[in-house]
C-alpha cells in the first residue's frame, strides 16, 4: 500500500492505494489545483471571479458548473441547511481571511436575517453561472467531498482519499475486510462507501462564534450538536447530511437522517 499526506482544502488530506492507478504525488497535485481554483480567499481564483461578477452571467468551467449544480442539489436534499450562498454571513461574523489569520477577537455582527433560497441566488445554464447582485457563494465542504469522490476514482479501484474531513473509499482495502476509518467513537472497515464529519469544535474564534451559519437565521448555528458524523454511498452526501444533521439538533436529526445516511453518530 502506498499513502501521501499533504495540506489542502483547508485542512490536511491523506491519500491511500493499493497499486494505485497513477503516481500519488500527480493526485496531491490535482487537488493542489482545484484548491486553488476553488478557494475565496484568493481573489484571483475562478470562485472569486464567479463572486465578484455577481449579477452578471459569468462563464466558469466544467469543475465548477458541477460543483454549482451539486449545491443547488445538495439545497434540495438537507431542506435549505445547506446552503452555499453563507458567504457574506461567514464575513459578517468575522471569518473574513485563511484560517491561520482568524486570531484576533472578532465582534459578534449586530444583526443578522435569513438567507434567501439558494436557488433565488444562483443560476445555471451551460458554461455559465449567474449570482444574484450582493450574493456570494463558499463551496466549503462541499468541494472537500466532490474532491474526495473523484480523487477515489484517479487512484483505482482500492483507494481512500480524506480531504479535510471528508473521505472516500474504493474497494476491499490493504487486508480485504475494508479500509479501517475512526467514526465517532470507534472504528468502522469501509468498502465503496464514504464517511464526513461536521463539527463546531475546531474552528471557533471570538465570543462564541463558528464557521458553520445556520441559513434560517444567517448567524453560526446554536445547535446542541458538536460533532455530527454520517456515513454514505457518496462523500458528497455525506458532508451534506453531516452538516444537516449538526444545524438539525439531537431531537431532529436523527429523523432526517432515518433513510438517507447508512449510519452516523452525534456528539
Amino acid at each position: 500500500m502506498e499513502s501521501l499526506r499533504f495540506g489542502a482544502l483547508g485542512g490536511s488530506c491523506e491519500l491511500y492505494a493499493v497499486e494505485p492507478a497513477e503516481p500519488l504525488e500527480a493526485t496531491a497535485a490535482w487537488i493542489a489545483l482545484l484548491h486553488r481554483r476553488l478557494t475565496r480567499f484568493d481573489p484571483g481564483s475562478e470562485l472569486s471571479g464567479l463572486n465578484a461578477g455577481a449579477g452578471e452571467w459569468v462563464e466558469v468551467s466544467p469543475v465548477l458548473h458541477d460543483l454549482l449544480s451539486e449545491a443547488l442539489a445538495a439545497y434540495e436534499l438537507s431542506g435549505g441547511l445547506v446552503h452555499v450562498g453563507v458567504l457574506p454571513a461567514l464575513i459578517a461574523a468575522g471569518y473574513d481571511r485563511t484560517w491561520s489569520d482568524v486570531h484576533l477577537p472578532l465582534s459578534r455582527p449586530d444583526a443578522s436575517r435569513a438567507l434567501a433560497p439558494l436557488p433565488e441566488l444562483l443560476e445555471l445554464r451551460a458554461g455559465e453561472a449567474r449570482l444574484a447582485p450582493g450574493a456570494a457563494i463558499d463551496l466549503g465542504g462541499l468541494a472537500k467531498g466532490w474532491v474526495a469522490e473523484r480523487a477515489a476514482e484517479r487512484l483505482g479501484p482500492n483507494a481512500l482519499v480524506s480531504c479535510a474531513g471528508d473521505l472516500m473509499a474504493r474497494g476491499p482495502g490493504p487486508d480485504g475486510g475494508g479500509w479501517p476509518v475512526g467514526f465517532g467513537d470507534r472504528t468502522v472497515l469501509l468498502g465503496d462507501m464514504a464517511a464526513a464529519t461536521s463539527g463546531t469544535t475546531k474552528r471557533r474564534w471570538g465570543d462564541g462564534l463558528h464557521h458553520l451559519i445556520d441559513p434560517r437565521t444567517g448567524r453560526p448555528s446554536a445547535t446542541d450538536v458538536s460533532e455530527a458524523s454520517v456515513l454514505a454511498r457518496s462523500a458528497v452526501d455525506a458532508e451534506v447530511l453531516a452538516k444537516a444533521a449538526l444545524l438539525l439538533g439531537t431531537r431532529a436529526a436523527p429523523a432526517f437522517l432515518e433513510g438517507r445516511a447508512l449510519g452516523w453518530a452525534l456528539a
